[in-house]
């Protein structure tokens, strides 16, 4: 059972909530042990998630069946040069795709819709159980009978070629910049798409929507960048990555990359990362008492088993190149900009969005309050959540009939 509602309780305008002006509050009532199998998504790959968190055999099979409509595919790039100079003989990028495109009266494709993960995650992140309810069943925002969606594992992450396929720390030091040159030419090479619907990224994958639109100001019509600030990594967001990054390069089970097993610190600095991303109200709630902080430290060991600290230690530096902050006002699309007011990683209270989106033409933003029953950055898991500002944002491409209203 979900309600949306404002700070009064009553029912928010869904109006003002699409013009940042008010914010509204979610409740969702589920036990928080029932929740840790998508909480793990976060991190993992959704297959490896729901198996490390200790979920039933039904809500693994659950996640399979949600994600059978989807199609798998992979592409193949010989001697790919990433912009740090070093050259992969075969650069693999894995990807899935939900729908049909369709094709305009120029006989190019109008209905794709690029979906971009989070940091340490794969597109699977992105067809949970959850998101294909909320976001892809018929009638809902990005219904798969309507728009053809593209969900690619960014390089270093998923089935796609990453460090500890054998290069470890030879792997080319990648930036955010170079996922989306390589998003760019899975579209517009390997799927022949000259002009994206829309770009929908969570995250990291916010962060390369904000890239697409000032690298490729014309292909699309909008962005969604779901909890992530256009300027660059900065204050306790940076901090994280320095301090885990450090724990893990310091270690002296290390070895320079070339580790013969994991480095134990790579458990603590993916604890660093859960207190990051968990919501503070939330954390409040659901950890009262000393046996309860022993079971959450539990279950972030098991989901570390799936780990490889090569790749964490990618993953986190590739941010170092994100800086859009600069070229805000040359963006062209229209743009829709979601944070989570518990989200202690774009922290609200900084009024970055405000300030910022003042320079962008065509943005919109909001900014959902949380509360003890949501999940600070985690919430971008539970897109029943924030549905409604899907909708808000088709609307907003010109799109109609199509519902962001949660289900009970």
């Amino acid at each position: 059972m979900m309600a949306i509602t404002n700070q009064h309780g009553k029912p928010a305008s869904f109006g003002a909530i699409a013009n940042g002006k008010t914010r509204a509050t979610l409740r969702i009532r589920r036990p928080f042990a029932e929740l840790l199998p998508a909480l793990a998504a976060v991190a993992l790959s959704v297959t490896s998630a729901y198996a490390q968190s200790g979920a039933s055999a039904a809500n693994v099979a659950a996640s399979s069946s949600a994600t059978d409509a989807s199609k798998q595919a992979d592409a193949w790039y010989e001697n790919y040069r990433f912009r740090d100079g070093k050259v992969l003989p075969k650069l693999h990028l894995h990807y899935a795709t939900l729908g049909t495109p369709h094709r305009g009266a120029d006989g190019d494709i109008d209905n794709a819709v690029l979906m971009l993960h989070w940091t340490n995650a794969s597109g699977g992140a992105l067809l949970t159980p959850d998101y294909v309810d909320a976001l892809y069943h018929p009638g809902r925002p990005l219904d798969a009978r309507r728009y053809f969606l593209i969900f690619p594992d960014n390089v270093g992450h998923g089935r796609s070629s990453k460090p500890s396929d054998g290069l470890k720390a030879d792997f080319p030091n990648y930036g955010y910049r170079d996922l989306v040159d390589i998003q760019h030419k899975l579209v517009s090479e390997t799927l022949g798409i000259k002009h994206l619907h829309a770009i929908i990224g969570v995250s990291m994958g916010g962060m390369n929507a904000w890239q697409w639109a000032e690298a490729y100001p014309d292909a699309m019509d909008g962005i969604m960048p779901v909890v992530a600030f256009p300027t660059k990594v900065s204050g306790r967001n940076l901090l994280w990555r320095r301090m885990v990054a450090n724990a893990i390069e310091s270690d002296p089970d290390w070895n320079g990359g070339n580790y013969l097993h994991q480095p134990r610190s790579l458990a603590e600095g993916y604890g660093v990362l859960r207190l990051m991303i968990d919501g503070v109200p939330r954390l409040q709630s659901a950890i009262p008492d000393e046996a309860a902080a022993d079971k959450f430290v539990a279950s972030i060991r098991k989901q570390t088993e799936s780990l490889d600290a090569n790749d964490l230690l990618h993953s986190i530096k590739s941010s170092l190149d994100y800086d859009p902050e600069h070229d805000l006002a040359a963006i062209k699309t229209r743009v829709y900009a979601l944070n989570f007011d518990d989200d202690e990683f774009n922290p609200a209270r900084l009024l970055i969005l405000e300030s910022l989106l003042k320079r962008v033409p065509q943005a919109k933003y909001a900014v959902q309050a949380g509360s003890e029953k949501s999940y600070g950055h985690l919430t971008m898991a539970f897109p029943s959540l924030w549905a409604d500002h899907v909708a808000a944002f088709t609307r907003l491409l010109g799109d109609e009939g199509t519902s962001g209203k949660a289900k009970d």
